[in-house]
C-alpha cells in the first residue's frame, strides 16, 4: 500500500481542504485514495458504524460514505464484525512485525 501511495499523486482527487472530491476510475488511484482515507482512523481503536460514517463524511465531498466504507473493508484497511457493530484499522504487515 505505501508503495502505491508513493507512486500515485492523489492531489487531483482532493479539494483545497484535503477532502476527497472525486472517486477515481483507475484501481491504483482508488487504492491510494482509500489508503489516504484509512490514515484518518486511529489504530488500536474500535469504532461503531456511526463513527466510521462520520469520519468518512468529514473527509469527502461527494456524499457517498457507503462506497468509501465498503472500499475500506474491501481493500482490507478496515475490519468489521459480521453484524457491522464494530470496525477497526487492520495493521499492515510491517506494522505487525515492527510493532509500530
Amino acid at each position: 500500500m505505501n508503495d502505491i501511495k508513493k507512486e500515485v499523486n492523489i492531489s487531483a482527487f482532493l479539494d483545497e481542504e484535503g477532502k476527497i472530491k472525486q472517486w477515481p476510475a483507475a484501481s491504483k488511484n482508488k487504492i491510494a485514495i482509500v489508503g489516504y482515507l484509512a490514515s484518518k482512523f486511529e489504530k488500536n481503536r474500535i469504532y461503531d458504524e456511526k463513527e466510521v460514517n462520520e469520519i468518512i463524511n468529514q473527509w469527502h465531498t461527494f456524499k457517498d460514505y457507503f462506497l468509501l466504507r465498503r472500499s475500506l473493508i474491501d481493500y482490507k484497511l478496515l475490519g468489521r464484525t459480521r453484524n457491522g457493530a464494530e470496525y477497526w484499522v487492520i495493521p499492515k504487515e510491517d506494522e505487525i512485525e515492527g510493532d509500530n
